[in-house]
């Protein structure tokens, strides 16, 4: 396995007495697509700022690799952010939630601008910007004024911005937040261009089926601590044992079903919710249970349109863990 391309070592950060961050440490392996989710305030976006150097721990450090070194000792390729922050800054690209382009630059000016921010050379920053702004999509909106972008640009242009300089690393905070399903869509195709393209991605997100499919691995935090780490189907291992049962049925009295169901098969289905559309149900053994839950159901007077089993999600383990501190 290649070495990391940043360790993120013991890291604990404060403000005044209040403590974000207790002894978080990480390696981001080069080339995943890490992924980092956690309740709001739980410390992601302290944690991405630490990440970048921004903001400096009270304890430990954050270490990258450094380009083009030799050396027997592992420890040598590797240097602090916050005392090589120049350095560094070539490595990685970041987009924070809040947009950080210009609104009175067009689209190409803004790349422009932020290229010369890393002294490229005039031929290497308008070749990116050539190619970012047709892997943005955003060649027939070159001219187009920030100010004047839609979200879904808006989000495209501020994450082309953070790789004019071809980073090894790119840092998203939030990068669908506020957006909806189809443009959250695009954005995430995007990311995925982009990391078939050789980028490191660290992200986080409030969008964890997204993140399930999305990401090589996921980093749970949970009161500013790494509850866990792992591929999506290592943490499901690791927290649950139950399997979803999802059912569509007509007139759809879920919560008068939910509660029949739940109080019926006792110890058999762990918990249920009411989806909306369709009634879910948490069970260690579904199929044994299956036929007689369906009987059941007709017995009320509803009537079966689909039923299927799935996987227990990234959504309902999050859930369990929270509801498991209170």
């Amino acid at each position: 396995m290649d070495d990391p391309l940043l360790k993120i070592e013991k890291v604990s950060k404060s403000f005044g007495k209040r403590i974000i961050l207790k002894d978080i440490t990480i390696d981001v392996r080069p080339g995943e697509i890490l992924g980092i989710i956690g309740s709001s305030g739980t410390g992601k976006t302290t944690l991405l700022n630490t990440m970048i150097g921004f903001l400096r721990p009270e304890e430990g450090d954050v270490k990258f690799k450094r380009q083009n070194l030799i050396s027997s000792e592992s420890n040598a390729i590797y240097k602090s952010v916050y005392e090589a922050q120049t350095a560094f800054k070539n490595i990685y690209g970041f987009a924070a939630q809040v947009p950080s382009f210009y609104e009175k630059l067009t689209v190409r000016e803004n790349l422009e601008y932020f290229g010369k921010l890393y002294n490229l050379s005039k031929e290497t920053l308008q070749a990116n910007i050539n190619t970012l702004l047709k892997l943005m999509n955003l060649e027939n909106s070159k001219k187009i004024l920030g100010k004047n972008l839609s979200g879904g640009m808006e989000r495209r242009l501020d994450i082309a911005c953070s790789l004019i300089h071809n980073p090894q690393l790119l840092i998203l905070d939030e990068p669908t937040a506020d957006l909806d399903p189809i443009l959250r869509n695009n954005i995430w195709k995007l990311i995925e261009k982009i990391n078939s393209k050789g980028t490191t991605i660290v992200l986080s997100s409030h969008h964890l089926n997204e993140i399930e499919t999305l990401c090589s691995r996921i980093i749970i935090l949970q009161d500013g601590e790494v509850k866990a780490v792992g591929s999506a189907e290592e943490l499901k291992a690791q927290f649950t044992k139950d399997q979803e049962i999802r059912i569509e049925t007509y007139p759809g009295d879920y919560e008068k079903l939910g509660k029949k169901l739940s109080k019926k098969f006792k110890g058999k289905i762990t918990r249920y919710e009411d989806k909306g559309n369709e009634l879910l149900l948490l069970s260690p053994k579904p199929q044994q249970i299956l036929n007689d839950v369906i009987k059941e159901i007709e017995n009320e007077k509803e009537k079966v349109m689909s039923l299927r089993l799935e996987k227990t999600s990234l959504d309902q383990i999050f859930i369990s863990l929270n509801e498991g501190k209170k």
